[in-house]
């Protein structure tokens, strides 16, 4: 048999698809513990690589003989060397390009709907990472909105589409990834957009997003309404766009709620969170479409691969949105954290323009998987 690669366009599409894959992970068990690739009908077999230096053999009986089987490692390397070793047994196997190293930044951009005025809104989906952003195109103009560093996916996007980009949106200053949206603005000439609030300490010039800010796309009636929405961070804004989505960035997800620890003011903004979700959150219609900012877990995306729902769903099922006794709702948010993001500090001042770490840096930073919600 000959070994092939699994490309992470190919696994992510297999993902959407619910599909059957069997996936053998070499790398060290904290790792795989901590951050997988994940699909809702994919089998596990996690083995350490230098436990099969010497020889697969041990492992045949655990592993399908009908069945494709990919070779997950950290960049790629390892996952080749036990493919060739598996193949040598007539297994069918894949390894995965440039291993998780590589499908942490593969985003897969997933049409969302079509605007009243003839624009459309896509949603990219960065599978690895759980990070979701988005682009409004409308009339040759484009907007994006919490973009990430892998910046020529949406520069290649919009000019697929005959697009330039205007706009540049960041929902909050993130802690989890660092953001491509200051990048996308010097190198198109786009107004970048952040709430003041969040960007006190940034060293660089931008454009305040305040609440009910209206930002035209194209020339069509197209807006993007910002809604100040504290709680994940202080400056936290949502977009209400074309009166049908509504972008929550990290306050509200499909299964959880945002997290309000990262800039180490848990106490201090839960009030903020609540009064949010309950009470500003409450007053909109039941029937916009909720588009955040990240995914938890795999469950939360739809059958096109998409990760949205209608707001009254979620006030229906999710179980943040369920605590009314605002003692129990405190002790959730403040109590029942996961770890922190790695690197959260180093990516928060990043984004700031403090930093400047180099590619390789920011790669490193960002490993793992997402953490912004509340379990």
């Amino acid at each position: 048999m000959t070994v092939k690669v699994m490309r992470p366009h190919e696994l992510t599409q297999k993902v959407f698809n619910d599909e059957k894959l069997f996936i053998l992970d070499v790398r060290n068990e904290n790792d795989f513990q901590d951050w997988k690739v994940e699909g809702k009908n994919f089998e596990y077999l996690n083995v350490p690589y230098f436990e099969l230096l010497d020889s697969v053999e041990e492992i045949l009986d655990q592993l399908p003989s009908d069945q494709d089987i990919l070779v997950v490692c950290a960049k790629e390397g390892s996952s080749i060397m036990v493919a060739d070793m598996l193949a040598e047994h007539g297994l069918n196997v894949f390894y995965l390009e440039g291993g998780m190293k590589l499908w942490s930044e593969h985003l897969e951009p997933v049409k969302i709907g079509d605007l009243k005025s003839g624009g459309e809104l896509y949603q990219f989906v960065r599978i690895g990472k759980g990070c979701l952003s988005y682009m409004i195109i409308s009339n040759g103009e484009a907007a994006i909105i919490d973009a990430t560093r892998m910046t020529e996916v949406f520069f290649n996007f919009a000019e697929q589409h005959n697009a330039t980009i205007k706009h540049v949106l960041d929902t909050h200053l993130h802690a989890d990834h660092i953001s491509g949206g200051r990048k996308i603005a010097e190198a198109t000439g786009a107004a970048y957009w952040l709430p003041p609030k969040d960007a006190e300490d940034v060293v660089f010039a931008y454009e305040p997003l305040e609440d009910g800010e209206k930002i035209a796309i194209g020339h069509s009636t197209i807006e993007i309404n910002a809604l100040y929405s504290p709680g994940h961070t202080i400056g936290s804004t949502s977009f209400i766009v074309d009166d049908t989505f509504l972008l929550t960035g990290d306050i509200l997800f499909i299964d959880s709620i945002g997290r309000p620890d990262l800039a180490g003011k848990a106490e201090d903004w839960v009030a903020d969170l609540r009064d949010t979700l309950y009470t500003r959150y409450r007053n909109l219609s039941d029937e916009l479409i909720v588009l955040p900012a990240h995914f938890m877990i795999i469950d939360e995306l739809n059958s096109d691969g998409s990760v949205s729902a209608k707001m009254g769903d979620l006030f229906a099922k999710n179980h943040g949105l369920q605590i009314e006794n605002e003692d129990e709702f405190r002790k959730l948010v403040t109590e029942n954290l996961p770890p922190q993001p790695n690197a959260y500090q180093e990516i928060r001042k990043t984004n700031m323009g403090k930093i400047t770490p180099d590619e390789e840096s920011q790669r490193e930073m960002e490993i793992g998987p997402n953490r912004c919600a509340v379990r």
